[in-house]
C-alpha cells in the first residue's frame, strides 16, 4: 500500500473541515451527522473517521483555524494608533457576504464551548491571546499619554472584544444590519478615547 504524504494528509483534513464547516453552518453541530459531512466532502464516512475521531474534534480544529486566521490581525509590536485601523477593518470585514456563513459558525462555536471543554480551551485561547496584546498596547498608550491613565487595560481590551463579538452575533442574526453605521459608531467612540 503506497504511503500517503503529509501534504496529502493536510489537504484531506482541510477538505473535510471545509465540508464540516459548511454542514455545521447550514444545520448546526447537533443536527449534522458524519454521513452529512462525508456526503458534502464526497468521501466515505470511514475515511472521515480516519482523519477525525468525532465531530468534536472537527469543531475544535475549525475553531483553532478560525482563531489562527484572526491572530495575524493583531501585532504585539504595534502602537494603539496602528491597532485602531486594523480593528475597524476587522469589524468591516464582517459585512462581506462570504463572512456570513463563517460568522454563523463562529457563534455556534461560542455556544459549543459551554458544553465541550476542548472547544472551550481553543476558543478561550483564541480570545485570551489578542486580549493580552490589546491590554499591553493600552498600557503602552497610557504610558505615552495617548489614552487616559485611569482605564483598566484588561477591561478596555475586553470591551473591544465584546464589541467585535456583539457585531458578529448581530451579523449572524440580522441580514439587514448596517455594518457601516456600526463601524462609524465604534470609530467615534474610539476617537473620544484617544483625543
Amino acid at each position: 500500500m503506497p504511503k500517503v504524504s503529509e501534504e496529502h494528509r493536510r489537504a484531506r483534513r482541510q477538505e473535510i473541515l471545509g465540508a464540516a464547516a459548511r454542514c455545521f453552518a447550514r444545520a448546526g453541530f447537533h443536527r449534522t451527522t458524519i454521513q452529512d459531512i462525508a456526503a458534502e466532502s464526497g468521501l466515505s464516512p470511514g475515511l472521515v473517521y480516519r482523519y477525525f475521531a468525532d465531530k468534536d474534534a472537527m469543531i475544535t480544529a475549525i475553531a483553532a483555524r478560525w482563531h489562527e486566521d484572526q491572530a495575524g490581525l493583531l501585532r504585539a509590536d504595534g502602537a494603539v494608533g496602528d491597532l485602531v485601523p486594523g480593528y475597524l477593518d476587522l469589524l468591516r470585514s464582517l459585512a462581506a457576504p462570504a463572512e456570513r456563513e463563517r460568522v454563523r459558525l463562529g457563534v455556534q462555536i461560542w455556544a459549543e464551548a459551554l458544553r465541550a471543554p476542548e472547544v472551550e480551551a481553543v476558543a478561550r485561547a483564541g480570545v485570551d491571546a489578542p486580549r493580552e496584546v490589546v491590554a499591553r498596547l493600552v498600557r503602552v498608550a497610557q504610558d505615552h499619554g495617548e489614552l487616559p491613565a485611569g482605564l483598566p487595560p484588561d477591561g478596555l481590551a475586553r470591551v473591544f472584544i465584546a464589541i467585535y463579538q456583539g457585531l458578529a452575533l448581530q451579523t449572524a442574526w440580522d441580514a439587514g444590519l448596517d455594518n457601516d453605521a456600526y463601524v462609524r459608531a465604534v470609530e467615534g467612540l474610539v476617537s473620544l478615547l484617544t483625543s
